[in-house]
């Protein structure tokens, strides 16, 4: 990260910090556990991810001299005391985090990390572990349900041009590769994170030519071992055929929009009587998971899939109502009663359990709890506000996701979450 980000977050994330602070609770300890109450819509299971940014974020956590003087000109601060900005200026986040590995398979009300911290520690945090987990866990989710229906073909991420913002196409990228989508459009993701970026040319390069295959040669020219063609500007199937003068080293064609059934079916007998059998199809244009199904389930000889807007913007549940709540304080239980929004205390940890390589239910105990089996999900990822590993690959975190994906059941929408509620109930 490369600039501060004590500012990135709500402002009673702040006013609760001076608060505690005047009231001299800097020394109090605070377990906050980030979970999701329920699926959102078309969901049966949920793919995490972004947790990477969320330790460095905390690692790097700072407040500078312009924040802090900004602020200080907030008429909610003028009469704080100046040890509130003292402690700001002086502020590193020191706590420890457990979280289950990018890429996990979990489900509602599983808390997929806790933090551990001074109070005032942990309660800033919360806005920014909200945002950067809730947003990538929802792409990762839905990526997993794309690469699912493409049974195989390859999948590139090409939403950027449709996030909702730059750093949103950037992390959308990300957490769609970690589900097993094999690149990206997005050359900074590229850059940033190691994923393989693909593009073709647009339409406005075939129309700024006076002869539709003058373009083609034009482009292959420059970019003879990576040529694939957007054949759909004017008449697909036409266009098609002049780009079969292109000849055997023409790498893939990519249509764009129409009846890609249809068209698939017409420009693979093209390309197959020009003895052109190695160049693959592509297809965009508006997919998402329940299109590719319905085009494979007609045996549309597609190759690979650009998917965009519904990917990068998770269009059908667009947001992921995710929740960071107190659950311990000073190693006493903390329970929320709000009617509708009642929370479960305790320091907790999930354990999975497996037959014959398949899921086959999760427990949800205190974190101590002895009478639980299977495999602890939740990991320490950082201890005294440092990351206690080497953050692993994302090529690791795509085929851990692999992995994860595989062992889930056929029929995941009735996955048995137990809670152990004889365990987690305050007695009052």
């Amino acid at each position: 990260m490369t600039k501060n980000l004590g500012i990135a977050t709500d402002l009673y994330q702040l006013t609760m910090a001076a608060g505690y602070l005047a009231n001299g609770r800097q020394d109090d300890v605070a377990s906050f556990e980030l979970f999701v109450r329920k699926f959102p819509a078309n969901r049966s299971f949920l793919v995490l991810a972004g947790i990477q940014q969320a330790l460095e974020y905390l690692q790097n956590l700072r407040f500078s001299d312009e924040e802090i003087s900004y602020l200080k000109s907030l008429p909610v601060f003028a009469h704080m005391s100046e040890d509130f900005f003292v402690y700001l200026k002086n502020f590193r986040f020191s706590g420890e985090v457990w979280a289950m590995p990018e890429g996990t398979i979990f489900f509602p009300n599983e808390p997929v990390l806790r933090v551990t911290a001074p109070l005032i520690e942990a309660q800033i945090v919360e806005t920014f572990l909200l945002s950067t987990i809730n947003f990538q866990t929802m792409i990762a989710s839905k990526a997993a349900r794309i690469v699912e229906a493409a049974q195989g073909r390859s999948v590139v991420e090409f939403g950027t041009r449709r996030a909702h913002g730059m750093d949103a196409g950037l992390h959308a990228a990300r957490a769609a590769f970690i589900a097993g989508c094999v690149g990206t459009s997005n050359v900074e993701a590229g850059m940033t994170f190691g994923i393989p970026v693909f593009g073709t040319a647009a339409h406005s390069w075939v129309m700024s030519f006076a002869d539709e295959f003058d373009s083609f040669k034009s482009f292959h020219e420059v970019f003879p071992e990576h040529t694939t063609l957007l054949i759909d500007t004017y008449d697909t199937i036409n266009a098609a055929k002049l780009a079969t003068k292109i000849g055997a080293s023409l790498k893939g064609v990519r249509i764009d929009s129409g009846d890609l059934l249809l068209q698939s079916n017409q420009v693979r007998k093209i390309l197959d009587e020009a003895g052109l059998h190695a160049t693959k199809i592509m297809v965009s244009g508006d997919l998402d998971e329940i299109k590719i199904a319905e085009l494979l389930a007609q045996n549309a000889p597609i190759d690979s899939f650009g998917v965009g807007t519904d990917l990068s913007t998770s269009r059908d549940a667009p947001a992921l109502a995710g929740v960071y709540k107190l659950v311990e304080l000073n190693g006493q239980p903390k329970q929320k009663l709000s009617e509708g929004k009642t929370t479960i205390p305790y320091c907790k940890q999930v354990w999975r359990k497996y037959e014959n390589g398949l899921m086959i239910g999760d427990e949800v105990g205190k974190f101590s709890s002895k009478n639980a089996e299977g495999k602890s999900l939740l990991q320490l990822v950082m201890k005294n506000g440092e990351p206690s590993k080497p953050f692993p690959s994302l090529q690791e975190l795509q085929v851990y996701c692999q992995q994860e994906l595989k062992a889930l059941p056929e029929k995941h929408e009735l996955y048995p979450v137990n809670f152990m509620y004889d365990e987690l109930l305050v007695h009052r």
